[in-house]
């Protein structure tokens, strides 16, 4: 199984915060770090260096989608935050986000764990199903 990782965050957040919300997340529901196959926020986030270096850190590609190219998953959301919507003009940043990238490295996506929440940031895993990096 291949996991498609989605983040939203403040302005600022640093990378222990995103980082200590992926290891709990993955321990959470059982799932390896070597499952990571990849990273991505709305492209508001693309100069935020605790997502940078997040990246780095797991050696995994970080892709930054548009509103647009989010709001196409708008009606897979587990939940419509409208404090999201107002800051960013999308939804669900980290669903959207993960099932944004699932599609776009395996041509389908779903989401095997939804929005979970640590302090300034929020993170979602995507799958699809039969794809193997």
């Amino acid at each position: 199984m291949q996991l498609f990782v989605g983040l939203g965050c403040r302005r600022g957040c640093p990378v222990e915060t995103l980082a200590g919300l992926l290891e709990h997340t993955l321990k959470a529901h059982d799932l390896p770090l070597a499952a990571v196959a990849g990273l991505a926020s709305i492209d508001l986030k693309q100069h935020e260096p605790g997502l940078q270096q997040l990246a780095r850190q797991l050696n995994v590609p970080l892709l930054f989608f548009s509103v647009p190219q989010l709001a196409a998953f708008e009606q897979q959301l587990s939940h419509r935050s409208t404090v999201s919507y107002q800051h960013s003009g999308c939804y669900g940043v980290a669903e959207s986000a993960a099932l944004a990238l699932a599609e776009h490295f395996a041509g389908t996506a779903q989401l095997c764990v939804t929005r979970t929440l640590l302090r300034d940031a929020s993170l979602a895993l995507a799958t699809s199903p039969g794809f193997d990096r």
